[in-house]
């Protein structure tokens, strides 16, 4: 088998009225998706997205040609290109949803098969005030969640505690609550000031106090030592933009992470994040992954996820009305959602599972 062609259809879905994204100060009014496609000459065509993908079509001939199925040595090329350019995850995932269909099996199976559900958590993205995300939350409850994460501001923290208090009062103890300061990475032009430890450590004896699960990117991304402090108030979490494993394994060698969170589709790919979570879960760490792209990035994630026996949650972007399961998965012929339990099913069919709608694709293409 050859692959013959890798497509890009670039994708624009508006958003009326915009979404307020917690990290990002710039509203969103567009919600962009890149979706790849590799072609083979026996016919059999794989899925990817996640990253933008821009810059890649100059490397495409590093790959066209070539046996779709030699996905350790496709996945050194990527590391080589990345380099020198963007985050191209997505052809990977592509290629493993062609070797999926090839063998006939879920992606998951591939590697390592260890479950066929996770639980989910709501992914909030939005700032809300107490009241307003308190009520949010309840719905999540009602929808079937049982973990639930807000977002905390670095620039009013004090009143992101007490949404975290309000949100606590609202949905009780059975429910799980983690908090995220964002600060491992930033947007680009945005120079605000990071958090100090003295401030973040005063962040984490509240969140220890309403017992919330884990504090994800409490610190900048080089302050491995300032983490390892923070793990004996409350769980840290972080490394969702790492951009080579060798981040994540000094992480993991600096003892500063309880969550490891590369997302596959933006960071390492799915083969060295599969290696990444496997050396963490023999040291007694979790793997749960970032997800926040569109539902063939999160299927992407939750193949790897539940094959290795990760979690206890994978991330489920959620925060209706601003992001739903139908802005997110846009592209897709039905929105990937929780079942009735808060869990996460991986697809029965072969590959990753993911149907795209060529209608949505037409609506929606960005002009060339």
């Amino acid at each position: 088998m050859k692959i013959t062609d890798i497509r890009l259809d670039r994708m624009r879905l508006p958003l009326d009225p915009p979404f307020h994204a917690a990290w990002d100060p710039v509203p969103r009014r567009h919600f962009d998706a890149t979706l790849v496609t590799v072609e083979t000459d026996e016919g059999v065509t794989g899925h990817g997205s996640g990253d933008t993908m821009d810059g890649f079509e100059p490397f495409e001939p590093l790959f066209t040609g070539r046996d779709p199925l030699a996905i350790a040595e496709h996945v050194r090329t990527l590391e080589s290109i990345g380099f020198h350019a963007g985050r191209y995850w997505p052809l990977e995932a592509a290629l493993w949803d062609i070797l999926g269909q090839v063998a006939g099996q879920p992606v998951s199976v591939l590697f390592g098969g260890a479950s066929r559900r996770v639980p989910a958590y709501a992914s909030f993205g939005e700032a809300r005030s107490p009241q307003a995300r308190a009520e949010a939350a309840v719905a999540a409850k009602a929808a079937g969640f049982r973990a639930m994460k807000i977002r905390i501001s670095r620039t009013d923290w004090v009143s992101s505690l007490s949404t975290l208090r309000a949100t606590r009062a609202a949905v009780g103890d059975e429910v799980a609550l983690m908090a995220d300061l964002n600060q491992w990475w930033r947007m680009p032009g945005d120079l605000s000031a990071a958090l100090d430890l003295t401030e973040v450590r005063r962040i984490a004896a509240e969140l220890a106090d309403l017992d919330v699960f884990w504090l994800e990117e409490p610190l900048p991304g080089g302050d491995l030592n300032g983490m390892r402090a923070l793990r004996g108030l409350v769980r840290v979490a972080g490394g969702e933009m790492a951009r080579t494993p060798a981040e994540l394994l000094a992480a993991l060698d600096a003892d500063a992470l309880d969550v490891l969170q590369p997302d596959v589709v933006l960071s390492t790919g799915m083969l060295r994040a599969r290696t990444i979570a496997e050396l963490a879960l023999l040291r007694h760490r979790w793997f749960t992954p970032h997800t926040w792209t569109n539902g063939l990035g999160l299927l992407a994630n939750l193949h790897v996820v539940a094959g290795v026996g990760g979690g206890p949650y994978v991330e489920f972007p959620y925060d209706p009305p601003g992001w739903t399961e139908e802005r997110r998965d846009f592209f897709l012929t039905e929105p990937v959602r929780i079942d009735s339990d808060g869990c996460l099913a991986v697809p029965d069919a072969p590959g990753l599972g993911a149907r795209i709608d060529p209608e949505a694709m037409t609506r929606y293409a960005l002009p060339a």
